[in-house]
């Protein structure tokens, strides 16, 4: 038996841990979806998943069945998520094209974004929100204030 890294391969930085209902049709969709890589999925005898591992492009991504009676819930069970998950990707149009067809639903569509991505907003089959983006500009912050302010001037906004 070697020594351990105090941080494991590919572990780095922080990892998003998700409850899902349909731990197993949840990593299905997240390959299909956004080319997520299983490493690792543990099951309880009854075929529920306790833990999963993937990666989706250099980040890691754990999962795991709701277990109500641990409070493990998901947030189809919550009746929502207050979390969301920003994605960078290459192509955001051919990202969120997939994900849709995989699932997902569109909340706000692919559009050009004052701070310099383009960006889409998805909620998953099992209730988590992604923001996919794809940048295009670097912006000083004083320009990316300034289009803010234009951005909410024309949507009513002070």
């Amino acid at each position: 038996m070697g020594t351990a890294k105090p941080i494991p391969e590919g572990m780095s930085g922080f990892i998003p841990h998700l409850t899902v209902k349909g731990c197993a049709r949840a990593i299905d969709f997240y390959k299909k979806a956004f080319g997520a890589v299983e490493r690792s999925r543990h099951a309880m005898p009854d075929g529920s998943i306790m833990h999963a591992s993937i990666k989706i492009g250099e980040n890691s991504l754990f999962l795991n069945d709701e277990y109500k009676d641990m409070g493990t819930l998901s947030p189809e069970s919550l009746g929502g998520s207050s979390v969301y998950i920003m994605l960078y990707v290459t192509d955001v149009d051919a990202t969120v094209k997939r994900a849709v067809e995989a699932g997902a639903q569109v909340k706000m569509g692919v559009d050009d974004m004052f701070w310099g991505d383009r960006y889409g907003l998805l909620v998953d089959p099992y209730g988590h929100y992604w923001e996919i983006a794809t940048h295009k500009e670097d912006l000083s912050d004083e320009e990316m204030q300034r289009r803010g302010r234009e951005a909410m001037s024309q949507m009513g906004q002070k």
